[in-house]
C-alpha cells in the first residue's frame, strides 16, 4: 500500500463519493423517482454519475495502492454455512428478473439497466466494503468495522430524498440497504473476494429497477427483501468471529518479514 489506511481515510472516502453521486445526479436533472422510468431517464440520472464516480473510485484506490485489501480478504471466514442467506438474495433477485416484462423495454434501456447493475455493483462495493471498510480495519475491531461501514452504506441512500425521494420511502430503504449490506459483507467474508459482492449487488440492483418498471404481476419475491436482510443481521456474528483483518499489524509484519 502506498498510503497506510487511517481510519478518517474512511469518512473522507464516504463523503466525497456520496458529494460526487449528488452533485452530477442533480446538474443532469433526473429526480430520483423518475430512474429506472425510461432509458433516457436511467443513462442521465443514475449511470452518468456512477460512471463519473467510478473514474474517481478507480484513480483513488490506485493514488492509495488499495486494491488487494479493498477487494480481498487476507484470511476467509472459519464458518462458511452464513453464505446461505445471500444464496437467498440471489435466488430472489433472479426470480424478480424471471418476473419482468422485457417486452417494455427496448435495447437502450436493457443496457442502461446492465449498465446501472456494473456500476452499482463495482462502485459501492469497492467504496463501503473495500476502501471504507480497509480504512475501519486500521484501528477498529472487526465487529465495528463491518457496523460502521454498513451504516454508512445505508446513510448515503439518504442522498435519495435530497434528490427528489419521498422520505418516508427512503427511510425504510436506508435501514434494509443497512441489512443487505451485511449480506454483501458476509460474502466477502466467506468466499475472501469482494467481486462476488459487486456481482450480486449488480443483480439485486438490476432487478429490482426491472421489476419495478415492468412486472408480469406482484414482485412477491421483492417482499423477501427484509427477510433476507434480517437474516444477514442474525448469522454476521459468525462471519466476524475470529477475523483479523486489521491492517495496522501490516507494516510490523512486512518488516518482520524482510528481516
Amino acid at each position: 500500500m502506498r498510503i497506510h489506511p487511517r481510519l478518517w481515510m474512511g469518512f473522507v472516502i464516504w463523503i466525497g463519493y456520496v458529494f460526487v453521486v449528488f452533485l452530477v445526479t442533480k446538474l443532469m436533472g433526473v429526480p430520483y423517482t423518475r430512474i429506472g422510468a425510461t432509458a433516457e431517464e436511467t443513462w442521465k440520472g443514475a449511470v452518468v454519475d456512477l460512471a463519473v464516480a467510478a473514474v474517481l473510485l478507480v484513480i483513488t484506490t490506485s493514488a492509495l495502492g488499495w486494491w488487494r485489501p479493498a477487494l480481498f480478504e487476507r484470511k476467509r471466514s472459519h464458518h462458511k454455512w452464513p453464505i446461505f442467506v445471500p444464496i437467498i438474495m440471489a435466488v430472489v433477485a433472479l426470480v424478480n428478473i424471471f418476473s419482468t416484462d422485457w417486452s417494455k423495454f427496448d435495447a437502450s434501456f436493457i443496457f442502461a439497466l446492465v449498465s446501472l447493475g456494473i456500476l452499482v455493483g463495482f462502485n459501492e462495493e469497492i467504496m463501503t466494503r473495500g476502501l471504507v471498510l480497509t480504512a475501519f480495519r486500521s484501528r477498529l475491531h472487526e465487529g465495528w468495522a463491518w457496523f460502521l461501514s454498513s451504516v454508512l452504506f445505508g446513510l448515503m441512500h439518504l442522498v435519495n430524498a435530497a434528490l427528489g425521494a419521498p422520505l418516508s420511502s427512503t427511510l425504510p430503504q436506508v435501514l434494509l440497504a443497512f441489512a443487505s449490506g451485511t449480506a454483501f459483507y458476509i460474502v466477502r467474508r466467506v468466499t475472501g473476494s469482494l467481486i462476488w459482492a459487486m456481482l450480486l449487488h449488480g443483480l439485486w440492483d438490476v432487478s429490482v429497477f426491472s421489476v419495478g418498471h415492468a412486472s408480469l404481476g406482484v414482485p412477491y419475491a421483492s417482499f423477501l427483501a427484509p427477510v433476507v436482510g434480517v437474516l444477514a443481521l442474525v448469522v454476521v456474528y459468525w462471519v466476524i468471529k475470529g477475523a483479523d483483518e486489521k491492517t495496522a499489524d501490516a507494516p510490523a509484519v512486512a518488516a518482520t518479514t524482510v528481516a
